[in-house]
């Protein structure tokens, strides 16, 4: 049984890519890091030494802290947070726990450095469709949630790239964008290690709308209609990627909960 103040794995893990999901806070100390240099995913690296100073950040959200085995370090850094109030739990076993569980876990290294303010940043083409929603989807709810996306003409792609410190995505001849027959949802999660029935599911119902494959899944048509429709909707690309959130969002639930359920109307009533 964990304490009243602890999460276990498979609770957290129901978690982790909603919109729900806590604050996920690493404190494992370097040396223990350097060992494992995986994070659960969308977690944040900080000393648990100087936990206190990101209680302004936290105020009013859900938090989960861990450390390597979720004791002193990540119960103590947990009781400082509460004393100010913070809504914080830790995570029953930590890293540990989460690993050998078999959780998805984020290679550190593969996720770009942040930027100013904290967040990692993007770049790409403007007027967004489908694997330009979908990648943000997928690195705001698994990798970074404070992600920074610019959506520029495409011919200064690579230049605004350089001039920001963003990382660019879904353009031709670079890291993040199509390989082979996948697409650039595929490529990250590939390289961010984001492997579950759900999201390779989920891959197959992008693939389809981006590359015009609608036979990989029945869902792939209405995904191209729902997001043709958000690109009529919204001139503002940001606003547009708003709105698909919801709309991935609801797709990463139904793949990953409902896929087994169905609907029929009227429903028939057996009773004698």
């Amino acid at each position: 049984m964990p304490s009243p103040t602890e999460i276990t794995v498979a609770q957290l893990s129901r978690l982790i890519g909603t919109p729900t999901a806590p604050v996920l806070i690493d404190v494992r100390i370097d040396e223990d890091f350097a060992l494992d240099p995986d994070l659960v995913p969308t977690a944040i690296r900080h000393p648990h030494h100087d936990i206190a100073a990101l209680a302004p950040k936290l105020a009013g959200k859900p938090v989960v802290v861990y450390c390597q085995k979720g004791k002193k370090i990540s119960q103590g850094a947990v009781a400082i947070l509460r004393n100010h109030r913070i809504n914080a739990e830790g995570l029953e076993g930590g890293h540990f726990a989460w690993r050998d569980a078999g959780q998805m876990r984020v290679p550190a290294e593969k996720i770009p450095a942040a930027g100013a303010h904290g967040a990692t940043v993007w770049v790409t083409r403007h007027r967004p469709k489908i694997d330009r929603m979908a990648c943000p989807w997928l690195i705001r709810r698994f990798v970074d949630p404070a992600a920074q996306f610019l959506f520029v003409a495409p011919i200064e792609v690579a230049g605004v790239a350089e001039k920001f410190d963003a990382t660019p995505f879904d353009i031709e001849d670079v890291f993040w964008s199509h390989r082979g027959e996948g697409c650039t949802f595929d490529t990250m999660l590939e390289e961010f290690g984001l492997e579950s029935d759900a999201l390779k599911q989920l891959a197959t119902i992008v693939r389809g709308a981006d590359t015009n494959q609608h036979d990989l899944a029945p869902q792939s048509a209405g995904l191209l209609a729902a997001s043709l429709g958000l690109s009529r909707m919204y001139r503002d690309d940001l606003e547009q990627i708003d709105a698909g959130m919801l709309l991935y969002d609801a797709f990463y639930r139904w793949v990953r909960d409902a896929m087994d359920e169905s609907h029929d109307w009227p429903q028939h009533d057996n009773r004698a």
